[in-house]
This record gives C-alpha cells, structure tokens and sequence, in this order.
C-alpha cells in the first residue's frame, strides 16, 4: 500500500472519530461501537476503496432502459477535452426509480479507473451518510455533473491529487446527460453536494447562502412540474479535509430525512 493511501486512510479514521455527538457516520438509534466509529486501512484498498454492490435493476425496467441508453452515449462522448484524458467515463449508477438523487461535481481518480461514482474514500463517507439516513446506496442514485474526471495536469492521468472542479465550459457540455437522467428519474428530493452541483443546480451563489434551505428544481430542459425538491450540502471530499463541518452537513441531512418523512434520531 502506497504512503499516500495509508495518510488518507489514517485521515478518514480520524475524520470519523472526530466527533462523539450528532454524528451521522452513526444510524440514529444504533450504538456508538468502535467497529462502527472506525475504517481499517486494508478496508481502503488503493485499486478498489469502498465498492459497494451493483444496485438492482427496477422490476418494470423502463427507467433502467432509458438510463441505459444515456450511459451508452456517454461512455462515447469526446465533446470536450475531458473525454480524450479520462480512462473510463462515469455515467452514474443507483435505483432507476429512486426518490433520491445525490450529484457531485465530477469523478475522481479511482470513479475513474472503475468508471462509477463515488468509490474512493469521499464515496467511502456518502455511503455512511446515506447510511445514517437510514437508506442503503443501492436506494438511490449517485451521479456527477460532469461524467469524466478532470484532472490538472491531464497529460499524467496516473498522478494522484490531480483533481479539481470542472469548468463553467466542461459543465455545460456535459449539462445535458445529468438533466436527462433528472428527467428520467423524475426524484422527488435532491442532494447537491458541493458548491459547484449546488451552484449548477440551484443558482449561482455562494454553498453558505444555498444551504439550509428547501429549494425546487427547475430545469429548462425537464418540467418537473415542481415536484422536485433540491438541497445543497458539502461534498464528502470537503467533510474529509475540514472535520469541522461535519455538524453542519448532519443538519442539512437532517433537514432533508424530515422533508422525506424519514424518522430523525431523537424522534
């Protein structure tokens, strides 16, 4: 194992450990046990960090045809710089019909060599909150604004820390994928993690003055008659490097579960 996985394996015990209180790395109601506070470093294997299983495909199957057909599509995108740099795309992957969507900012250097989102320790930490939400990953349905990963030096796509946001330009190239699979989905709740989904998503204003709020989706491309809702929380990856907003994503969280009519921990 590499030294810099190990770091980050020991950054994420810490992260997780940080907190005793209103943790939501803990399902309300569930003890607060050592195995559930902690992440082992062989549980965070350099090639294949936190694969959950496949989600199962929806009985009656339409949606899962439809969004099939939209990763087909992407995975043969090369509409902009991100698809001749990328090793594999990332369409995307959860419950066809799911009532809940959580969209990131784009893929990272293991969603890339997987090509699905939401694999290295940031997806790691989604799955625990989605967890403490008293939902499994397979439930819902986790994408990305941007389908392939942007990296800053695209010329070494072996390089890890070679992350970074996507462009106004790369968004909107890619724009169309996500609000189709939106139209598909058709969820009724949203989870926009980070500024640049928020921003994307919502309107271009600060993640500070998005959060803790209810919005509705609007979208120009999909009438969702007003029937989808939409937050804006932190990105895990931004939970993993300041600790000290891990209240504040649980209480956006919370703020959603009782939109949801999902049960809160003290309820």
């Amino acid at each position: 194992m590499s030294e810099e996985v190990k770091n980050l394996a020991r950054e994420f015990k810490t992260f997780l450990a940080n907190n005793e209180e209103d943790d939501f790395i803990i399902k309300a109601g569930a003890a607060k046990t050592p195995a559930s506070l902690t992440v082992s470093e062989k549980e965070i294997p350099a090639e294949n960090a936190a694969a959950p299983a496949r989600p199962a495909v929806s009985s009656d199957g339409k949606n899962a045809e439809a969004l099939a057909d939209v990763a087909s599509k992407i995975l043969k995108c090369q509409k902009c710089p991100l698809g001749s740099t990328r090793i594999k795309a990332v369409p995307g992957e959860g419950n066809p019909n799911a009532k809940l969507m959580f969209i990131g900012e784009g893929p990272g250097f293991e969603e890339d060599r997987q090509g699905r989102p939401f694999v290295g320790p940031a997806g790691q930490l989604l799955n625990k909150m989605i967890q403490a939400m008293g939902l499994k990953r397979e439930e819902v349905f986790i994408a990305n604004m941007v389908k392939c990963h942007p990296m800053t030096d695209p010329s070494d796509n072996e390089k890890r820390g070679n992350d970074r946001a996507p462009s106004k330009e790369e968004i909107a190239f890619c724009r169309k994928f996500i609000e189709t699979q939106i139209g598909i989905i058709r969820p009724e709740y949203i989870a926009a993690l980070g500024g640049v989904a928020a921003k994307s998503l919502i309107r271009d204003a600060s993640l500070s003055s998005l959060r803790g709020k209810i919005h509705v989706l609007e979208l120009d491309s999909v009438d969702l008659e007003g029937k989808t809702k939409i937050i804006a929380t932190y990105h895990p990856a931004a939970l993993l490097r300041n600790p000290n907003w891990k209240k504040d994503a649980w209480e956006d969280l919370k703020m959603l579960m009782r939109e949801m009519g999902l049960q809160t921990p003290g309820k």
